[in-house]
């Protein structure tokens, strides 16, 4: 089979195409012919040797839309199912086998590159959503990286949710329309959003702010975080960490809370069936949808990061297999 084979850190150009023996499944695995995988920008920060160590060569990815090609048991899956699936061992191939726990059949009217859209980001931002944040239709929240990935899902699921005040900051003002589109009552950048923030809420700040940039950006963000308000971290784009003090919690009732999803795969999946099939049915419902800003062969991994790095796209990148 083909796949995308990682030897060393660096640019883009380290992703080669090769061939490689399809895997071999165990216990409770499945083996899934690849339609389509997403890019994510955690696949750069690994690529870069920025997020976890790893083992070379490896093959980076996170999820696929695929149909079942093999399994091991009599169990809930059958060879022919359309699935998404967190595969172990990367998704940039053909060929992957991934735990049946982290596997999730699409509905019939679901197609396979929509579904591809949506395994990271979607079960990500629903988690974050409404199981860590507890968001209420009465607050005020701001999503920064509104136009990304996990932030426009977030924008689509605070809207179909019915939260009274959604604002999403990104890195260039050309992107603001896009967000607003997808539900956003105003957009701002990561320089002026926390003025703008303030002067929105006469002064109280947001009452859930969803950062994955860090760095500067959680500063800004806890200066306009209202009492009682939660700033929930699960990311770090910017490369830089963010810092806070003990002092900007306890006097004024503030939280921060982060949260992984791949930490949640690995010790807790039961977790997200019951997110998946929600997010499901919501994709294929309509009621919320990704963009796909382009599609590239597999060959073509380097140029599809190439994209993903100059932050000139809205919605998803997808790899077709």
């Amino acid at each position: 089979m083909k796949a995308i084979i990682q030897h060393e850190y660096g640019e883009a150009d380290v992703l080669s195409c090769t061939d490689q023996a399809k895997p071999d499944i165990g216990e409770n695995e499945v083996l899934i012919k690849t339609a389509y995988t997403s890019v994510n920008y955690a696949d750069i920060k690994k690529r870069n040797g920025n997020k976890a160590s790893g083992s070379f060569p490896f093959t980076l990815g996170l999820d696929v839309a695929g149909t079942i090609e093999d399994v091991t048991y009599n169990g809930k899956f059958s060879v022919g199912d359309r699935v998404i699936a967190f595969p172990s061992g990367g998704s940039y191939a053909e060929y992957v086998k991934a735990h049946d726990q982290l596997v999730f059949k699409i509905p019939d009217e679901l197609s396979l590159d929509v579904a591809a859209t949506m395994p990271t980001v979607s079960i990500l931002s629903y988690i974050l959503l409404h199981e860590i944040a507890h968001v209420k239709t009465t607050d005020t929240i701001v999503i920064h990286s509104a136009a990304g990935g996990v932030g426009s899902m977030l924008v689509q699921l605070a809207h179909v949710h019915g939260v009274k005040h959604i604002i999403g900051t990104v890195g260039n003002m050309n992107k603001a329309a896009y967000v607003k589109n997808l539900g956003a009552d105003a957009v701002y950048t990561y320089e002026t959003f926390k003025d703008a923030v303030l002067n929105e809420t006469q002064q109280a700040g947001a009452d859930v702010i969803f950062d994955s940039v860090a760095g500067d950006v959680t500063r800004s963000s806890l200066d306009c975080l209202a009492l009682y308000g939660t700033l929930v971290q699960f990311g770090n784009s910017s490369g830089k960490a963010g810092t806070f003090k003990t002092s900007d919690v306890h006097s004024s009732c503030r939280n921060v809370k982060g949260f992984s999803l791949g930490t949640t795969r690995q010790h807790d999946p039961s977790r997200l069936a019951p997110v998946a099939e929600k997010v499901l049915a919501l994709f294929a419902s309509e009621h919320v949808t990704l963009p796909i800003a382009q599609v590239f062969n597999l060959e073509e991994a380097s140029q599809a990061h190439a994209l993903i790095e100059s932050r000139q796209y809205e919605g998803k990148v997808l790899l077709k297999v």
